[in-house]
């Protein structure tokens, strides 16, 4: 049983966020957050929010997966992290000789999944 966060129609591009999620899978939550800590890119402060989020629905006392027992923060693993695309919005550019370019502003879906270990 994961604990999972997402964050849906993130305003960046899911190739720049791929190479941070490939940096972080499979590692410890916390060396995963001191790794994204100190990237500059700024896909890694969105996914740091989302595995911040995941580790808050890990620890909420709500959840009906958690009630047996409480989860230890520093056993949490990072099972799975993909980025997938999400919807684009089209803008059009001005070109010569009255020709148009068509722009694509891409969106992302962040998707977080731990597991205790």
């Amino acid at each position: 049983m994961g604990y999972v966060a997402c964050h849906r129609h993130a305003r960046i591009s899911p190739r720049k966020v791929r190479a941070l999620a490939d940096m972080i899978r499979g590692k410890f939550v916390d060396d995963a957050l001191d790794i994204l800590r100190y990237q500059p890119e700024r896909g890694a402060r969105m996914l740091e929010k989302v595995l911040k989020s995941a580790m808050g629905n890990a620890q909420d006392a709500e959840n009906p997966a958690n009630r047996e027992r409480s989860v230890r923060v520093e056993r949490l693993v990072v099972q799975s992290v993909y980025i997938n695309g999400g919807p684009m919005a089209k803008r059009v550019r001005p070109r010569a000789r009255g020709m148009a370019h068509v722009i694509l502003r891409r969106t992302s879906h962040i998707h977080v999944e731990l597991i205790e270990i």
